[in-house]
């Protein structure tokens, strides 16, 4: 594999959570070596210096649901870019296949015939836990993962994710963009039967020198002092934090 980026390629590549020492070994030789870079707005700056000083940067970011530029602007300026004959790296926060909105991204480079590569990241979900020295399965308590978010595309938010029934059993579940009504979230979640005392960790701004956690249970979390977005929630009897 090329390890440089290629004039004409689009490279879709997971940031990871924050900590620029997260990174794969591919994702820092493209920002390397990358014409143009477009992050989100969750991209670090830490991450973003280590890109080539001669790298036009080109923030493209959102923010709880106020875009500042729209997706389909995001698309142009990748296909512009490439067809130009610049290598473009489309960087997202965490792994761009995970709550990155990269199908569209990627159906859009398919219409257009651009070549392009998927580079994965560490999602945030996975850096937390390592962090906070906790599984996120364990033979005893949590046999499922769920990973959901509390954010949904314009005519579709919700308040909580949903699923048919009762939470399933021997769960972990772990929310992307919690949305700051968490005590209306707590309420949701128990009422599909998750149990008030089960373990509950809000992390905040992950993998930054900012990172606050906050240990609570799911009946307490309306009320726990949790720092400010961007928020992940774990939930489950699986975390067990020392």
């Amino acid at each position: 594999m090329n390890t440089e980026a290629i004039p004409g390629t689009v490279y879709l590549v997971g940031a990871g959570p924050g900590d620029p020492g997260l990174l794969t070994i591919r994702a820092h030789r493209l920002l390397q070596t990358a014409d143009v870079i477009l992050p989100d707005d969750l991209v670090s700056d830490a991450v973003l210096d280590l890109a080539s000083p001669s790298a036009q940067i080109i923030p493209v970011g959102k923010r709880c649901g106020q875009p500042r530029i729209t997706q389909a602007e995001i698309h142009v300026l990748m296909l512009h870019h490439a067809r130009a004959g610049s290598s473009v790296l489309r960087l997202k926060s965490g792994d761009p296949l995970i709550f990155g909105r990269a199908g569209e991204e990627i159906a859009a480079l398919r219409e257009a015939e651009i070549p392009f590569e998927i580079v994965p990241g560490i999602t945030t979900a996975f850096a937390v836990a390592a962090s906070l020295k906790t599984p996120l399965t364990d033979r005893t308590s949590a046999s499922k993962l769920i990973l959901a978010t509390a954010h949904h595309a314009a005519g579709k938010l919700t308040l909580s994710p949903s699923w048919s029934g009762a939470f399933p059993d021997e769960s972990t579940l772990v929310i992307y963009m919690p949305g700051r009504d968490f005590a209306a979230l707590a309420a949701s979640l128990v009422d599909s039967d998750i149990a008030q005392d089960t373990p509950c960790v809000a992390v905040s701004k992950a993998s930054t020198i900012e990172e606050k956690v906050t240990a609570t249970t799911l009946g307490n979390l309306g009320s726990a002092q949790i720092g400010p977005a961007p928020v992940i929630l774990l939930i489950g009897r699986a975390i067990r934090l020392q």
